[in-house]
């Protein structure tokens, strides 16, 4: 009865962000800033360096950062392949090449001029540098070049355009209107799932169009704030961003909504119904959104630049959407009244969802009957899923960093059929010692089939070497580790290029799960204690959370190199799918027992498990399910580590939210009973 919750205390700032003459000004302040923010600033932007993707302090970067010294630095190269329709390419073609390399101003080749031919006669190549500039001026230079080729190729022969610049712009490619699309399939994914949740044709445009706004304007804020730190960022940034938005706004949405719903079935009055709703809500999702914050602040011990401004963008992207979600939305949902839950408007007097025999209130009932049974079979699941886990492996090679294969990776594979495996991107070794004594020491390195000079200046000299091994290959690498060997001592020299860069990326990446993992660990569990007061109760979730992991994990592999036919992980997907699924796993668990220990106060420990786990069923799967669903959209850009982390954070959340926040923690709370929240006292 309405009398029965009248006593319910509602904070100060709750009462004023849900006041009867207030609300206003935080509905419509915000969204006016907003909305000029992103309009009169719009996104950041900074100038790409080539030292933003690679690992600091690394040989391959310290070879980068002594590459800029040279005369054409920034400049890039492209490796144009003729391939023979049947057969040999015969005389007069090679004479028609020689004559569009030339016009194409390529790079001096042996002596018969800027075009080899391959030994068997099927294919024929050129190296033409290509300007410096950003991703998009490089790759409007390869599309150019690309058009100038098919228009010049001679009858039966085929061009195509290889080489780092190449790759880049494919790269560029994968990124060009990729943020609306992203964009445009996420709002479509929370629009449906808001639907079906709420079913009703109208409630759903609130939340959608609050968090929508709030996704835009972090990716401004974002941006502009990196821009002026000079905080490095790439393509794929912003899109992971807007995804991290999209679903964590629409989760805080989803609680804050259905406790207003049920606040509304005792309360008459809407805005003193928000303000109650409001200060109940607000504990959990603040808890939940520094839990997130703190974890992705740790991003920035990364050694990797970009992996480091990813973190800090999404830090502050959960900032903003937790402000909208906590002043905007409330502000927004009151001044609409109760016709915006049309048709099943909330009545004062009706029973609260708590208090109602809901699909989960029968799942809970069945754990408490028998606890012990339910924590050891959800546990055995876990662990059976979590046996792939011991058999991945990372790191990709350039041609598997694409789900559809582009021109340059095609055109790589089909010059090592005819030419030497590393042709096609020459290791560079960078020095300012002797380059005939550099030189000459590269050729004694193991796996070495050519050295060439490069450009040189400043005191500075370069190297091209073609390594024997396919590129990703083990003679590769060792090839690498002899050259490093070989020149170790002669001066300032370093080995980079493509395959150095990736040998020294799993280095970083090692270093950084390192140091990071457990410091995101540290940091759940220090939130979870400093929120619940207690310690069993806090290290019960980071266990459950870690399971979730490894078993999404093992999972995910089992799926990756079966159906999806991947070879192996992005080196940076194990820290990124455990920072996503530990912070934001451990959000619903939050969400679940500070329900139950509000409940636990009136009802004692089991009881108010049990009354939790029916109030906030619903809610969390749907956020769950939502969640899942906007990370899997990652997989719209045909980039191999995005749909890997999408993928791998999409069964993450999905086994948290319908196994292990359902069955699992509640088992354990009630097999612990009050232990469950020692030393703290919660009973009644």
């Amino acid at each position: 009865m309405p009398h029965q919750r009248s006593d319910q205390a509602t904070h100060p700032v709750t009462s004023v962000v849900a006041g009867r003459r207030t609300a206003w000004l935080f509905a419509f302040l915000p969204l006016v800033a907003a909305v000029l923010g992103m309009v009169l600033l719009g996104e950041g932007e900074r100038a790409q360096q080539p030292t933003d993707q690679i690992p600091r302090g690394l040989d391959s970067t310290l070879a980068t950062e002594l590459e800029q010294r040279l005369p054409d630095e920034g400049s890039d190269t492209a490796v144009v392949v003729w391939t023979a329709g049947e057969g040999r390419i015969d005389r007069g073609a090679v004479g028609e090449l020689r004559s569009v390399a030339e016009d194409l101003d390529a790079l001096g080749g042996g002596p018969e001029g800027p075009v080899s031919v391959a030994e068997d006669g099927t294919a024929a190549i050129a190296i033409v540098q290509v300007g410096s500039g950003s991703a998009s001026d490089v790759a409007a230079e390869v599309e150019d070049l690309r058009d100038r080729l098919d228009e010049a190729a001679p009858d039966g022969t085929t061009a195509q355009v290889t080489g780092p610049a190449a790759v880049q712009a494919d790269l560029a490619a994968v990124f060009d209107g990729a943020n609306f699309r992203l964009l445009a399939v996420t709002a479509a994914v929370v629009a449906l799932l808001l639907v079906i949740t709420y079913r009703s044709p109208v409630l759903w445009i609130v939340p959608l169009l609050v968090v929508g706004i709030a996704d835009r304007f972090s990716a401004v804020a974002s941006t502009q704030v990196m821009a002026a730190l000079d905080v490095a960022w790439d393509e794929s940034t912003v899109g992971i961003l807007s995804v991290l938005v999209f679903g964590a706004g629409t989760n805080y949405a989803l609680l804050l909504i259905s406790r207003y719903r049920d606040e509304l079935r005792h309360v008459e009055d809407r805005y003193d119904a928000m303000a109650k709703a409001l200060a109940r809500t607000a504990e959990a999702v603040l808890a939940s959104a520094t839990t997130v914050v703190l974890g992705l602040l740790t991003l920035l011990l990364s050694v990797v630049p970009t992996t480091r401004g990813l973190g800090l963008a999404c830090a502050i992207g959960i900032v903003v959407a937790a402000f909208f979600a906590l002043v905007v939305l409330p502000a927004v949902l009151v001044l609409c009244g109760r016709w915006i839950f049309w048709p099943q408007v909330p009545r004062t007097g009706q029973a609260a969802l708590v208090d109602t025999n809901t699909f989960w209130h029968r799942i809970g009932s069945r754990v408490a009957r028998r606890p012990a049974a339910f924590a050891t079979g959800t546990v055995a699941v876990l662990a059976v899923l979590t046996v792939g886990l011991f058999g991945i492996s990372t790191g990709l090679d350039q041609d598997e960093q694409f789900l559809d294969e582009p021109e340059a990776i095609s055109a790589s594979t089909r010059l090592a059929e005819s030419f030497p495996a590393g042709l096609t991107d020459p290791t560079r070794v960078i020095t300012t010692a002797d380059p005939r004594e550099v030189a000459q020491a590269v050729e004694g390195a193991s796996g070495v089939a050519s050295v060439r000079p490069g450009p040189e200046g400043d005191g500075v000299a370069q190297l091209d070497v073609v390594l024997e091994g396919a590129p990703g290959s083990a003679e590769a690498e060792d090839a690498i580790a002899s050259i490093r060997e070989e020149v170790d001592g002669l001066g300032d020299t370093h080995v980079g290029g493509t395959e150095a860069s990736a040998i020294d990326a799993r280095e970083g990446a090692a270093r950084d799960r390192l140091v990071i993992l457990p410091l995101i660990l540290g940091l759940v569990l220090g939130a979870l204690l400093l929120l619940l007061r207690s310690v069993v109760a806090p290290l019960v979730l980071v266990a459950t959370v870690l399971a979730t992991y490894a078993a999404s994990m093992g999972a995910a592999w089992w799926l990756f190199t079966g159906p999806l036919g991947f070879s192996a992980l992005d080196e940076s997907v194990p820290l990124l799918a455990f920072l996503f699924l530990v912070a934001l796993g451990v959000d619903y668990n939050i969400f679940l027992v500070t329900r139950a220990r509000e409940e636990a106060r009136e009802h004692g420990s089991r009881d108010g498990m049990l009354r939790a786990l029916t109030a906030t069923g619903g809610v969390i799967t749907s956020a769950g399910i939502l969640l899942a669903a906007v990370f899997a959209v990652l997989g719209v850009l045909p980039l191999v580590v995005l749909a890997q982390l999408g993928t791998i954070i999409c069964i993450g959340v999905l086994l948290d939210t319908l196994i292990v926040r359902t069955v699992l923690v509640p088992a354990a709370a009630l097999l612990l009973g009050d232990r469950f929240w020692w030393p703290r006292k919660v009973s009644a």
